[in-house]
């Protein structure tokens, strides 16, 4: 039960910072809705995961960290969680206002990484530790850069939305992939330099997400 916990609970915590400090609070049903599709494109993800690694993998160590970092982890993974906000949350009667393309970026990526998670915990018996040790280590790694990127990508996709440039299309992508790839190379040769990059996340998109909720207060404010 235990362990459980630990490899759910990452998720709901930081879910539940980014939906808690919306002073437009989003539906349950919505959030629901985007977390579950979150869970969902694991599955393709899966797949192309695996056919990445199987068409681009040879004996070089460092290819090999490349194409999981930033072919088969980055750009797979990011553009499947893009595909639910532009194919999805864009067309909600509720996505209407920059801070939700946070929200809903976030539950997507934290859906995907808590179906994510258990995979590893629960699965990945071939590497040496427990499961209770891969879980703590993912609280703080891998579950937060997912968490993390959701907000990074769907700060863009909301300006993208709202404002029409389309420049944020390319930071909605491009921002998140490099992040995530960087960190999956990374983590194959030294864990806190894989850890830095989950720093620099964090202060990044914190920042972004202090823009928006001044946005929300200042709209607050002028309308009473």
């Amino acid at each position: 039960m235990i362990l459980l916990l630990v490899t759910i609970i990452p998720s709901l915590i930081i879910l539940a910072y980014f939906i808690f400090s919306d002073k437009f609070r989003e539906p349950v049903k919505s959030i629901l809705i985007v977390f579950l599709l979150g869970v969902a494109i694991t599955l393709p993800a899966g797949y192309l995961n695996s056919l990445a690694i199987e068409n681009f993998s040879n004996a070089d160590p460092v290819n090999n960290a490349l194409v999981i970092g930033f072919l088969a982890g980055g750009l797979v993974e990011e553009l499947l969680k893009f595909s639910v906000l532009y194919f999805f949350v864009s067309k909600m009667q509720d996505f209407d206002e920059p801070m939700d393309g946070i929200v809903y970026g976030v539950t997507a990526s934290l859906g995907f990484a808590t179906l994510e998670n258990f995979e590893y915990v629960y699965l990945q018996a071939d590497l040496n530790t427990t499961s209770m040790n891969i879980a703590i280590l993912r609280a703080f790694s891998a579950v937060p850069l997912h968490g993390l990127n959701g907000c990074l990508m769907g700060f863009y996709f909301g300006m993208l939305y709202f404002t029409g440039d389309k420049k944020y299309l390319g930071y909605a992508i491009v921002l998140p992939v490099v992040f995530h790839g960087s960190y999956n190379f990374l983590i194959h040769f030294n864990f806190l330099f894989a850890m830095m990059i989950v720093i620099i996340l964090l202060i990044f998109s914190l920042k972004l997400h202090k823009i928006l909720k001044e946005v929300q207060l200042e709209y607050r404010s002028k309308t009473g």
